[in-house]
């Protein structure tokens, strides 16, 4: 097992070298969607975002003992936490007030889950673009050279080695994609969520009357 890692680890390394100067940049580039994948993937997570838990308490909140998810809410470990607490903060004013506050908040954490998106895009475009430029320029050098040797098979052989900077950019790009449209869809599923939490939340709050001081 240690001998075939060693292996791959040296395969990829030749890999490298061969591409070029182009692929030290398409190597940020990889390392750089991996970052923003795993930053998503932690980000976007149902503790964060919207806990179960956390939501059924608030859909029962005028029916039964409110300090537990006050606390929970004020902890603010979640956007909707986050957001609930800032419909408490209003609680007993009009409905309509309290869900302008409410959609103030939610703007800010929307834009929040849309943190590294940006990221995956430009890694999306630049990749294939860097590998192009890498395989263009490696061609150059090839067919600058076609004066000086009748060997084909090198010249084959070099053209193979400049596509390396291309193929690489596109394995960069796909997962990127992949993950992005994963990404978009999973945003669009957590905010129709809260938007259905917190409508119900926010009708109970505005009944509520808040403790004195």
């Amino acid at each position: 097992m240690e001998l075939l890692a060693i292996s791959a680890t040296k395969a990829t390394l030749e890999f490298i070298d061969k591409g070029g100067i182009f692929m030290y940049p398409l190597v940020l580039c990889s390392i750089t969607g991996l970052a923003a994948i795993g930053f998503k993937a932690m980000s976007l997570g149902r503790s964060r975002t919207v806990p179960d838990g956390l939501a059924r308490s608030m859909a029962s909140f005028s029916s039964g003992d409110s300090d537990p998810v006050v606390r929970e809410l004020n902890q603010g470990g979640s956007a909707l936490a986050r957001l609930g607490a800032v419909a408490m903060r209003h609680r007993s004013k009009p409905a309509e007030d309290i869900t302008r506050a409410v959609e103030s908040s939610a703007r800010e954490e929307v834009v929040k889950m849309h943190d590294g998106i940006s990221v995956l895009d430009v890694v999306i475009t630049v990749a294939p673009l860097l590998g192009l430029l890498g395989t263009a320029s490696g061609l150059v050098t090839i067919f600058q050279g076609l004066g000086e040797t009748t060997d084909h098979l090198a010249i084959a052989h070099g053209i193979a080695e400049a596509l390396n900077t291309t193929i690489f950019g596109l394995a960069i790009a796909v997962p990127c994609v992949i993950a992005h449209s994963y990404f978009t869809r999973r945003i669009e599923r957590l905010t129709a969520r809260l938007e259905s939490v917190l409508a119900d939340f926010v009708s109970a709050c505005c009944h509520q009357t808040p403790p004195a001081n």
